[in-house]
């Protein structure tokens, strides 16, 4: 698959942050619909945060972060996540609940992540925050 080029390729001039991200954040969409969720949202900006994938499993509604990374080191994809991240996740998902008009309390809502490491694999967490 070509997307796969991107953690090959180290000059910076052809392959920007942005760039990267995109190519995974289109792999990580790929993959959920794959596994049977339907794609709602992609990119939703608020004051404070950003979502990259808002997504539909079931009667859930999935609030994903996909995260890259060439390799483990620092922790890797996974540990990317901090506690400063979450918060801003969980904002970011409160914005958006406000904007559509949706009321949390009647309505399943997930937190996801899709880690990307190493060229070939995905991590997929589920309810990556516990609640």
């Amino acid at each position: 698959m070509a997307i796969w080029n991107l953690f090959t390729n180290n000059n910076p001039k052809t392959q920007t942050t942005r760039v990267r991200g995109q190519q995974g954040e289109d792999l990580a969409c790929h993959y959920l619909q794959a596994q049977g969720l339907k794609i709602i949202r992609r990119n939703y900006y608020c004051k404070g945060g950003e979502i990259d994938i808002i997504a539909q499993d079931k009667d859930v509604l999935v609030f994903v972060e996909v995260r890259m990374r060439k390799n483990r080191r620092y922790g890797g994809a996974l540990a990317s996540v901090d506690a400063a991240k979450q918060q801003k996740l969980r904002h970011s998902a409160y914005c958006y609940l406000n904007q559509q008009q949706i009321n949390p309390t009647q309505l399943a809502v997930r937190f996801d992540i899709i880690a990307i490491e190493q060229a070939e694999q995905i991590h997929w967490l589920k309810n990556a925050f516990g609640e």
